[in-house]
């Protein structure tokens, strides 16, 4: 029982340290860039090419959907951390890895939550210069990417696991037909 424990407190202390290293990362950034920039002005190159800055704000969620509706994105960030949470919570046999992973995800949606709060709209700044592609932040890319690899760790942990139980209906049946051979 005890080493469930401190599985539990390894994991919820790495859910809870990710999140806030990228609350505190997203946030410095963004107070940066408000310092820095002139909202709207004009783009200035980060990375030649591929990436410029861009202070814009956003009343809505990705893409820009749902202007206006901050209220339900809090709703939605608040609900999502507090799943996450009880995830990191209940799963026994969760990597102490994966809880940071989610932490990640966790913490680029309160870093939104808190723009959204404390100004009524969030903070992006980081424009792609290859493609057309809308601005976002540093939140934004925990997020996104943190789901994007949960999901193949998961796909990952689902394939080894069908491999162990495959592994293992292989010497049952392997065991089965030597015992049936012993018997004839």
């Amino acid at each position: 029982m005890a080493h469930a424990r401190t599985s539990r407190t390894r994991r919820v202390v790495a859910f809870l340290a990710a999140a806030c290293c990228v609350l505190v990362a997203d946030q410095a950034t963004k107070a940066w860039v408000r310092s820095a920039l002139e909202l709207g002005g004009e783009r200035k190159v980060l990375l030649p090419g591929v990436m410029d800055l861009l202070w814009v704000e956003n009343t809505g969620a990705a893409f820009s959907i749902g202007e206006g509706a901050g209220g339900v994105f809090v709703v939605i960030a608040l609900a999502v951390f507090a799943v996450l949470l009880a995830l990191v919570l209940r799963e026994r046999t969760m990597p102490v890895w994966l809880a940071a992973l989610l932490g990640t995800v966790a913490g680029g949606g309160v870093g939104n939550m808190v723009d959204r709060l404390v100004k009524g709209s969030v903070t992006d700044f980081l424009a792609t210069s290859f493609i057309d592609f809308p601005v976002f932040n540093v939140a934004d890319i925990f997020v996104t990417c943190g789901i994007v690899i949960v999901f193949v760790a998961f796909l990952r942990m689902d394939d080894e696991e069908d491999d162990a139980d495959g592994g293992a209906d292989a010497d049952a049946t392997t065991g089965e037909a030597s015992q049936a051979g012993e018997k004839s």
